[in-house]
């Protein structure tokens, strides 16, 4: 790959004022370093090498003001050349060049354009013309440079126009999502209402089987059948008094067997048996005992009377 440097010696040998003529040097690519380190060399001559294409970096080269890049094999310029802002004059003869970039609308000191002997588009071809002398290069410098701002504008209204689509997009899918969050809050909300319900249904029922349960046995009670005469049956007596009862006849009972087996003992034949002298004894110390007590010795006394 030859550049400018082997071919032709150091640029700056090249340098003639403000004019580097680097034509006819078989160039492949375009010595950029090299040319950014010339910032007097505002005219810079291109023309009959072999450049295929121009590295986006050539766009730093804002000092140029003429350029000349005739008949060589260009098929495209980079997508900003438009920053090469300073350009007056600019020579795109006998390349392959079908469009130029948006940003070629932005060389606004632009005075003079060539196309000639490109496959351009069929609409860029009609506002080009044909180039034919200075004032038809001069127009078609002017009227490729307004055709380049309408094709900016409109590529500026169409991103204006997909971005308010975009727009309008996200604000529906924003509003979709918010009725769909809606939606579910009143979900929600529907289904806890419904829960405390059934909640609130169980817990009366429940209350209410309860208050049952509780009259039930009252119920019983007041529907207990009543006796043939109409009356209320008797209550029972309570059983506390049953039982005193019970106790007081086994005391008398006992009682009476004591002082039968006294009586026998005492004045019967069976009086001379072991069991009786036993009993007599008993019987006789109680009433020595007994006597010791003046109440119980009167009570004795008329007892004894009678």
């Amino acid at each position: 790959m030859t550049k400018a440097g082997s071919k032709g010696g150091n640029l700056r040998d090249k340098l003639d004022g403000n004019e580097l003529d680097l034509s006819l040097s078989d160039l492949n690519e375009v010595p950029v370093k090299e040319l950014a380190a010339l910032p007097k060399a505002t005219v810079l001559d291109l023309s009959c090498n072999k450049l295929s294409t121009l590295p986006s970096d050539f766009c730093g080269l804002t000092h140029l003001v003429k350029l000349d890049l005739s008949k060589n094999k260009l098929q495209q310029l980079p997508a900003d050349f438009g920053r090469l802002v300073n350009l007056q004059h600019l020579d795109l003869l006998n390349n392959r060049l079908v469009t130029l970039p948006v940003s070629f609308a932005q060389l606004k000191s632009l005075k003079w354009l060539d196309l000639k002997d490109n496959p351009l588009d069929p609409v860029l071809a009609k506002v080009a013309g044909d180039c034919l002398d200075e004032k038809q290069c001069k127009q078609c410098a002017n009227k490729v440079l307004q055709h380049m701002k309408a094709m900016q504008a409109d590529q500026e209204r169409e991103r204006q126009r997909r971005l308010e689509v975009e727009r309008e997009a996200e604000k529906k899918r924003e509003a979709k999502q918010r009725a769909k969050e809606a939606q579910e809050r009143e979900l929600r909300k529907r289904e806890k209402a419904e829960e405390k319900e059934r909640r609130r249904k169980e817990y009366d029922a429940l209350k209410a089987s309860k208050r049952e349960q509780e009259k039930k046995p009252k119920k019983e009670t007041n529907q207990a059948p009543k006796s043939k005469s109409g009356s209320r049956p008797r209550k029972p007596p309570p059983r506390k008094h049953t039982r005193f009862w019970a106790v007081l006849k086994l005391l008398l009972l006992l009682l009476l067997c004591v002082a039968s087996g006294l009586v026998v003992c005492r004045v019967t034949e069976l009086q001379q048996q072991p069991l009786c002298t036993s009993v007599n004894t008993i019987y006789d110390n109680a009433v020595q005992g007994l006597r010791s007590h003046d109440i119980l010795q009167w009570v004795l006394q008329t007892d004894s009377q009678q």
